[in-house]
Order: C-alpha cells, then sequence, then structure tokens
C-alpha cells in the first residue's frame, strides 16, 4: 500500500532556487553521463551539440554535460571534450554551441569538470598522475601504475579547473559540477586506500580534502557569487579502508560552508561500481542503512537523508528512480531536492516530460540487458566475466547515446556485446587520429 505524501510537499514539476540565486524551472536532471563525441582535438562537435538539445527538448530542467578533462592526458575515456588552458576559436565555438542547444527549452546546462588520474585507460597514457603510486586494483592491465603528483603539479591542477569553469561561462554554460566522486582525481585524494601521501595533501581528512577545497576555492573566485557550482561526492566508496561515509558528511559540510550550491551524492568507483547498480570484484564495504532500502529505487536516497540533518544546501541523488511516486517521496523525505536520471534518458529522452505530464514510471532496460546467453549463464560466477558483464552493460548505454547524437534515436537493438566491441573500437580510432592531429 503507498503511502499518501503531505498536501504541501514538493513536487517533481516545482522549481528549485539555489542559494547562489539562479532557478531551476523543475526538480529533474539530465545526470552527467560519459558521451565520448569530442573530436581528435578534444573539441565539442555537432554531435554533441544534437544530443544536448534532444536532451534539452526532453523536460529535464537541468543538464549536466559528460565528464569535460582538463588534461588531455588523464581522459576518462577517448572523445571526452578537453578544457587544457586557453581554447581556439574552433574549441570555444563548439562550446557555445553546445551551451545553446542545452539551454533551446529555458533549462540549464552545467559543465562536469574532471580529471580521470589512476582512472586513465593505458591507451591514453599508461603512468597516469595521482595522489599516490597505486593502481586501479581491476584484472585485465587496462590501467597502468600511476605517478604521485608533485605538489606544483596539484596546485597547477586547481588552476586548471578554475580556467575551465571560467571557459565554460564564458561560452553560456549556466553552471558547474565539480566532480569529486566515483574513483576519479578529486575523489582518489579523498580516499585513504588511493591517498597514502605523508605531506599536506594526505593522512587526516582536512589533508585528504584540501585538494577539492583548494577547487572549490579557485572555480568560486572565477566565476562570481551568481554562478551555481555543484560538487559530485561520494557518499561512501563501498572499499574497506575508502572514503567512509562518517568522512562524507564531514566534507559535505565543509562544501556548505565554501558557499556550494548543489551537492549530488553518489558511491563507488571503477573498482566497486556502485553508481552503475554493477558488481564489482571485491565484496562491497556496505555503511550500515535502514531496512527500507532495499525496498527503495534510489540507493544513495538514505545516505542523503542522514547528511540532511546537518546540511540545508540542496542536494540531489541519482542512481535508480523510475517511478513518479519515488521521485516525489524522495523530495517529501528530505532524500532529495533534485532527482538525477541517467540511464532511462540514453532511449527515452522525453521522459522527464513525461514524467511532468502525469507518467507513472520510465523503463527500466538494464534488466534485460545480459552478456551471456542464458545458457552460459552459470559462468556469470566468474569474477573477470562478471566485471566484463558490468562494463559490457555499460557500454550498451554509451552505444545509446552515440546513436542520439548521430541519428536522433537509440539503438536498442544492439546488444551489449555488440556494444562493447564498437565502443572500444570507436576509442581505438579516436586515439589513432589524435596520435595524428
Amino acid at each position: 500500500m503507498t503511502t499518501p505524501l503531505p498536501s504541501s510537499a514538493p513536487d517533481i514539476a516545482d522549481s528549485l532556487t539555489l542559494p547562489c540565486g539562479a532557478v531551476l524551472p523543475n526538480r529533474l536532471a539530465k545526470a552527467a553521463m560519459t558521451e565520448g563525441l569530442a573530436d581528435p582535438q578534444g573539441r565539442a562537435t555537432a554531435e554533441l551539440e544534437r544530443l544536448y538539445g534532444v536532451w534539452a527538448d526532453g523536460g529535464a530542467g537541468l543538464l549536466i554535460t559528460g565528464n569535460v578533462q582538463i588534461d588531455r592526458d588523464h581522459l576518462e575515456r577517448p572523445g571526452n571534450v578537453i578544457i587544457a588552458g586557453a581554447q581556439d576559436e574552433a574549441a570555444l565555438a563548439g562550446l557555445r554551441a553546445m551551451a545553446r542547444a542545452g539551454t533551446r527549452a529555458g533549462g540549464h546546462i552545467w559543465m562536469q569538470i574532471s580529471h580521470a588520474g589512476r582512472q586513465t585507460q593505458v591507451s591514453v597514457n599508461p603512468h597516469p598522475k595521482a595522489p599516490s603510486a597505486i593502481a586501479v586494483g581491476l584484472p585485465g592491465k587496462q590501467f597502468g601504475l600511476p605517478v604521485a603528483l608533485t605538489e606544483a603539479e596539484i596546485l597547477d591542477l586547481v588552476e586548471r579547473f578554475g580556467v575551465a569553469a571560467e571557459v565554460a561561462k564564458d561560452t553560456g554554460f549556466t553552471g558547474v559540477q565539480i566532480h569529486a566522486a566515483h574513483g576519479y582525481l578529486l575523489s582518489q585524494f579523498l580516499s585513504p586506500r588511493s591517498n597514502t601521501r605523508t605531506d599536506q595533501w594526505g593522512g587526516s581528512l582536512e589533508n585528504r580534502a584540501r585538494m577539492l577545497m583548494a577547487t572549490i576555492a579557485r572555480v568560486r573566485a572565477g566565476v562570481g557569487p551568481a554562478f551555481p557550482i555543484s560538487v559530485k561526492l561520494n557518499s561512501a566508496d563501498f572499499q574497506k579502508g575508502g572514503f567512509a561515509f562518517e568522512d562524507s558528511v564531514i566534507v559535505a559540510g565543509w562544501l556548505q560552508a565554501a558557499g556550494v550550491d548543489l551537492l549530488e551524492i553518489s558511491g563507488g568507483s571503477y573498482e566497486q561500481p556502485a553508481m552503475m547498480d554493477t558488481a564489482g570484484i571485491e565484496a562491497p564495504d556496505v555503511p550500515p542503512q535502514k531496512a527500507s532500502t532495499a525496498a527503495r529505487e534510489a540507493y544513495f536516497v538514505d545516505f542523503a537523508k542522514t547528511m540532511r540533518a546537518s546540511l540545508t544546501m540542496p542536494l540531489m541523488v541519482t542512481g535508480g528512480f523510475r517511478t513518479r511516486q519515488a521521485m516525489n517521496a524522495a523530495l517529501a523525505q528530505g532524500g532529495a531536492d533534485i532527482i538525477g536520471l541517467g540511464r532511462p534518458l540514453c532511449v527515452d529522452t522525453a521522459g522527464p516530460a513525461k514524467l511532468l505530464a502525469g507518467a507513472d514510471a520510465l523503463d527500466r532496460w538494464e534488466n534485460t540487458l545480459r552478456l551471456l546467453p542464458p545458457w552460459l549463464s552459470f559462468l556469470g560466477g566468474l569474477k573477470m566475466l562478471r566485471a566484463v558483464e558490468g562494463f559490457a552493460i555499460i557500454f550498451w548505454y554509451y552505444a545509446q547515446i552515440d546513436a542520439l547524437a548521430r541519428t536522433g534515436k537509440a539503438n536498442i537493438g544492439l546488444s551489449p556485446f555488440s556494444a562493447l566491441l564498437k565502443v572500444q573500437k570507436a576509442g581505438k580510432v579516436w586515439l589513432k587520429a589524435r596520435d595524428r592531429s
């Protein structure tokens, strides 16, 4: 039996005024999802313009882009947009077109700014920079042994985050999101498992959070007080010895004091991809939760509700939401102020408009996706195959984004295995073109 919500409860159709004064027209956001559609120089393309136009027309009040990288040698994947210092006119024109398309229906488009750190694929950089020389713990030699950053390099990266945010504002993006989750560089600094430094950038939580806080300060100085700044933060890494929920609550308080306008709460990394609802190589280290969590759509809601007790800044939660009832319940119960939607919008780009018009639910495509045929399902217990299947399903969504960008329509008939091959081939082609340019 569904518990009725109070009549005064917020609704997904309600607007939200952020601390900086910016107004989001509704409570639905297209969450950040990697696109892989930049040209070999890392410039935004006509495909990205088409993609964000389609998503803007879909009704979400906020669109957050996929990873825009601040260093061309540290990509989340081949095809990332790159803002590494001053941009030429062609790069600026591509970003302006992308921003215009993303705001053409009256909503916001925020640029997610990131650095992959040790989660840079070996095909991009065999020895990436990271807080410490600790490799990603995944089989297959996809990631090389990183080199520990020097203090001068850390300070340079803080400056690069600031420059990228300034470029975003100057080219028409209406906000930025600093990516400090999912095992990327800022998340690596936060985790004692990947950050074993003994200087002022490691050790205590204050030291491990120093780069993130310095980045927020530099970005705010560059964009001014009225421009929205969001941070994506792990509620936990879900790994023993990693960034813990108790630490996340403390860091969230520091971010609020620093003037962050929206905190997106997520979790996991490549080693433990909780953000993709996918099993990792090792058993997850899960913080205690209420028994009700298992019955909910969105795994991170209870973490957000716990954080709400000590926070006043708006919170965004992404991952698992499919029904309008669950979305409105999360808003009413303090589990979120913004509902992030990812996978559903890779297929049904008009999903937000349908929900706002009264639709009950969005489709859950992942329930039908499998790498192995049923007669080989017994192999799913193997760690290597479990990891490969997880990435194949993720790549199926990558392929849907690619199809939307090139044709305006998803390609749901594509199998996860074919998507895996397609995305891997596209990455190799992009890298060869980059090396020739």
